[in-house]
């Protein structure tokens, strides 16, 4: 079976969320554990994620866009595309971390990137070295980089793996990509095992991000796993994600699935 993969480089489910239709703007179906006053990225991170087994807060969530690509909580996949499509952050950063890549692809939107500052230093406390290996991916290239995959391999093969144009969270520069430090098994399946991606995995939450494409859930997700894809949606709703054991943001948001283009 050919793996669905959303970051080629370069070369039972919770009810709907009441959304606000003018903006966009949604409570998850469940709500974070408090009401958010300050921006999780600036503020220190986490130490550890509620209890599991802790039901569900009745706060009131802060609330963010589905839609606008400047919200921390906007959804990209295959049904919801990017308006505009052709969509470039306006606070692109270089982020003050071990990078593999250069030139658009070290970037993040300045939020994701002080976030990850703290994730990787954090990371580095225990030991283990991570290394950015895809940040931003302009509209331009990702036009490029899918019709290189539709050329040698036709329509249906390009969209197992690369996401179309305008349809890449890369795009929004609330993602990114992580490398081992040893560099072993970049964007396979492998790195799941290598220490950055496991440290990651269980860790990822406390500085606001999530594994977007989790094991197991591309008939949701529209892509096989991920373990080096990293999305931030902000300390508060990550955590929350991770306590209540929501896999997808799909979920999360009372969203339909996304396994295949409309």
């Amino acid at each position: 079976m050919a793996a669905m993969s959303a970051c080629t480089p370069d070369t039972a489910v919770p009810s709907p969320a009441a959304a606000n239709a003018a903006s966009g703007a949604v409570t998850p179906s469940v709500a974070p554990s408090s009401a958010a006053t300050t921006d999780p990225a600036t503020a220190a991170p986490e130490t550890a994620a509620p209890s599991p087994s802790a039901a569900p807060s009745s706060a009131v969530a802060p609330q963010h866009s589905l839609t606008d690509p400047t919200s921390p909580w906007v959804i990209v996949n295959k049904h919801r595309p990017l308006n505009p499509q052709d969509f470039v952050p306006a606070d692109l950063v270089q982020p003050n971390i071990r990078l593999a890549v250069s030139g658009e692809a070290s970037l993040l939107n300045s939020t994701t990137a002080a976030a990850a500052e703290k994730l990787f230093a954090a990371a580095a406390t225990e030991g283990v070295v991570m290394t950015l290996a895809s940040g931003y991916r302009s509209y331009s290239t990702q036009v490029a980089t899918y019709g290189g995959y539709v050329a040698s391999t036709g329509q249906a093969a390009a969209d197992h793996a690369s996401a179309r144009p305008g349809h890449s969270e890369h795009q929004t520069g609330w993602s990114f990509d992580i490398a081992d430090g040893g560099g072993a098994c970049s964007f396979q399946p492998c790195f799941a095992e290598q220490p950055a991606a496991l440290w990651a995995k269980a860790n990822a939450h406390k500085f606001g991000f999530v594994v977007r494409y989790p094991w197991m859930f591309h008939d949701i997700t529209g892509y096989f796993y991920e373990s080096w894809h990293l999305r931030y949606i902000g300390v508060e709703a990550a955590t929350d994600m991770t306590a209540h054991g929501i896999a997808t943001l799909e979920e999360y948001f009372g969203l339909e699935a996304a396994p295949d283009y409309l």
